[in-house]
């Protein structure tokens, strides 16, 4: 896929190092905040300031980048000013100081990845079916990441976590330096063509609606998977393989994209990837007791994430043209990672002392939702 017009390892670095920082914060950050002393209710409030950051930076980055016309620049900018930003917590533990850094970093960190895909999307034009092979690096960079620092973790403490996501947020600024905007010409003109016209379309809505749902679905995952199967008496090494399996499985979704996109039509590949979120959570939630069923509920994450999100990219880049792209990307991390994140974790926290088991049930009954949505709306697409 390398050409003159794609710098494929240049896109593909961003993407490594992006999705290893997250690859520290999400699994490693939490511990790090309690090796401090925080409580619980203390580190839940610090690890929201990420996901409230994430509905308001993309927006405004995403407003400045279309109207600019230079997404690199100000991406290039968001990793410099994180890098800077998060070296703050090198210097005070202050929970005050703490939750400022925080902010301010999130802020830049969060602003940047939507602009970048915009630009991975120009640079790809009507090759968007493509987009799987350059974000499969994403995946790469987190598992690396998730296991480095674990073994670093292992051998000195938990305090070299800073150190090490700074070391990495570094080198995602310096890899940005190396990418410029692309001027390859898109196929579907927009300069008469307004923002708000487009956001019009029904279809437009409902792609966005279903990405919020299947990131609600999602957020009992993300934040209880470990915790549902230790109280279920899985073994910390089996529960650290599962993991694995899901990102290992998303890398190969990500690889056979292009190979699937020439077989089924976009509407297809989304709707599948939502029917086959009601049968990953239902497996979650009602049989834990069978490995077997367990194990098969991680690999539908190639399905869950990596397929959904691999075509609703395609479809931002077929609604959204031009410099509309940054706002589309800057809306969807919004609605789905940001809103998405937030109303989730919020509803599964409070449903999840009640009844685990309900709690996936639930997501199951959301992800069938957004099925029927995408099957009346996003049918013929």
């Amino acid at each position: 896929m390398q050409t003159a017009q794609l710098p494929y390892w240049r896109l593909s670095s961003f993407y490594i190092f992006y999705f290893a920082s997250l690859g520290g914060l999400m699994p490693y950050w939490a511990a790090y905040l309690q090796s401090l002393g925080f409580d619980a209710i203390t580190i839940g409030q610090l690890m929201a300031i990420l996901a409230i950051t994430r509905m308001v930076a993309p927006n405004l980055a995403g407003w400045l980048a279309d109207h600019t016309g230079r997404r690199m620049v100000l991406v290039r900018w968001g990793c410099l000013l994180a890098v800077i930003s998060f070296g703050g917590v090198l210097v005070s533990q202050q929970l005050v100081w703490l939750a400022v850094v925080m902010g301010v970093f999130s802020f830049f960190w969060n602003a940047s990845l939507p602009q970048f895909e915009a630009t991975t999307l120009h640079y790809l034009g009507d090759n968007s079916h493509c987009y799987g092979l350059l974000r499969l690096w994403g995946s790469i960079g987190f598992i690396i990441a998730v296991v480095f620092i674990g073994q670093i973790i292992g051998h000195y403490s938990i305090a070299s976590v800073p150190w090490l996501l700074w070391g990495i947020l570094l080198g995602l600024f310096l890899v940005s330096l190396s990418i410029n905007d692309s001027d390859h010409p898109h196929p579907h003109p927009s300069h008469n063509v307004r923002f708000s016209q487009v956001l019009r379309q029904p279809a437009v809505w409902v792609l966005f609606l279903t990405a919020f749902i299947n990131q609600v679905a999602h957020t009992p995952y993300y934040a209880f998977y470990t915790l549902y199967l230790t109280a279920h008496q899985f073994p910390s090494t089996t529960i650290s393989y599962l993991w694995a399996v899901a990102v290992v499985a998303e890398i190969a979704l990500f690889v056979m994209m292009h190979r699937l996109s020439a077989v089924f039509s976009m509407g297809q590949l989304l709707r599948l990837g939502l029917l086959l979120g009601c049968l990953r959570w239902l497996l979650m939630g009602f049989f834990v007791d069978s490995f077997a069923l367990i194990y098969l509920s991680q690999l539908l994450h190639a399905a869950t994430f990596a397929l959904y999100h691999g075509t609703a990219m395609r479809f931002l880049a077929r609604f959204f043209h031009g410099r509309l792209q940054g706002r589309a990307q800057a809306l969807y991390t919004s609605i789905s990672f940001g809103a998405g994140s937030a109303v989730g974790t919020l509803a599964s926290g409070y449903l999840w002392v009640v009844t685990p088991s309900g709690v996936f049930a639930s997501a199951s009954l959301l992800c069938f939702i957004g099925y029927l949505l995408a099957w009346r709306w996003l049918r013929t697409t």
